[in-house]
């Protein structure tokens, strides 16, 4: 049985409208879409960049755990970029309209084609065109910058590369804030102890592809005397060819270390007067590497 409206005609057109329940200011409209794979299954974690008709930015964002994106717009012409790691980019160029829906429906990514892998073989870190940076907070005030001035390491790249191993040694001296008076006590029994622990390393044979250009790439870091398992969140940036015409590959990678997991305490430091940088640090990577002669 159909029951009736019971409503006045300003009610149902409010309703019904496929702007109901969107604030939509006067001369607006709603841009809209909705982002899936190849299988139909929402990409969740797309993301969207609108710009005017001259390219000139207007507003950008994520999309929801269904894949959808919803952004409301002056009356115009705009153009849509919609991106996701492992996917081809989509663009499309669209026209909204005042108090009017634009939307272009489900959208297809599909799926990117992998950057070409390094052959097997021994690849070694280029120092001059690799960081190994981190960021910590100073207790209750801004983040510190610094990065290891000093460091080597070799790739032993495999065919499947997951059967890949690293070793990387970086000089625990090396370490550099841009303040001489920090960096000292951080070289400090206070800290790293560079006397009795004068280097960090890392050693890794599982390398895990998380699909695109993405890899896990698991290992034992050893640090202050104590070793510990630390996964790199890799982005492989794929080859290219040096001033020299050498062949190098590139990637980035960022993990994040707890200080109390390497046996210096932050709240024993605290409880001393000692407030330098905070109890975790995030560590950035920025790796060349080319073939070890």
């Amino acid at each position: 049985m159909i029951g009736r409206w019971r409503g006045s005609r300003t009610d149902r057109v409010q309703r019904t409208s496929p702007l109901a329940g969107v604030p939509t200011p006067p001369s607006a409209g709603v841009l809209a879409c909705r982002v899936l794979d190849p299988v139909n299954e929402p990409v969740t974690h797309a993301e969207f960049a609108v710009t005017d008709a001259v390219g000139r930015p207007v507003v950008s964002g994520g999309a929801d755990p269904y894949g959808s994106f919803m952004t409301t717009l002056p009356a115009g012409e705009y153009r849509l970029a919609v991106s996701a790691e492992g996917y081809t980019p989509y663009r499309a160029t669209t026209q909204v309209a005042e108090n009017a829906l634009a939307s272009l429906g489900d959208v297809t990514l599909h799926l990117a084609r992998p950057p070409e892998l390094p052959d097997a073989g021994d690849w070694e870190i280029e120092p001059a065109h690799s960081s190994v940076g981190f960021t910590a907070r100073h207790i209750g005030l801004a983040r510190i910058h610094g990065r290891f001035t000093s460091f080597a390491g070799v790739i032993r790249v495999a065919d499947p590369m997951e059967r890949s191993a690293m070793h990387v040694v970086i000089d625990a001296a090396s370490i550099d804030t841009n303040m001489r008076m920090r960096d000292d006590h951080l070289r400090s029994a206070d800290f790293l102890d560079v006397e009795r622990f004068p280097t960090l390393e890392f050693y890794s044979e599982r390398f895990v592809h998380k699909g695109g250009n993405r890899w896990a790439v698991t290992g034992a870091l050893s640090l202050h005397g104590v070793t510990r398992t630390v996964t790199l969140d890799t982005e492989y940036l794929g080859l290219g060819n040096g001033m020299e015409g050498e062949v190098r590959a590139a990637c980035r990678a960022t993990t994040e270390l707890h200080r109390d997991d390497f046996t210096m305490s932050w709240q024993t430091m605290l409880a001393r007067g000692i407030a330098v940088v905070g109890p975790s640090i995030g560590v950035e990577l920025d790796v060349q590497v080319v073939r070890k002669a």
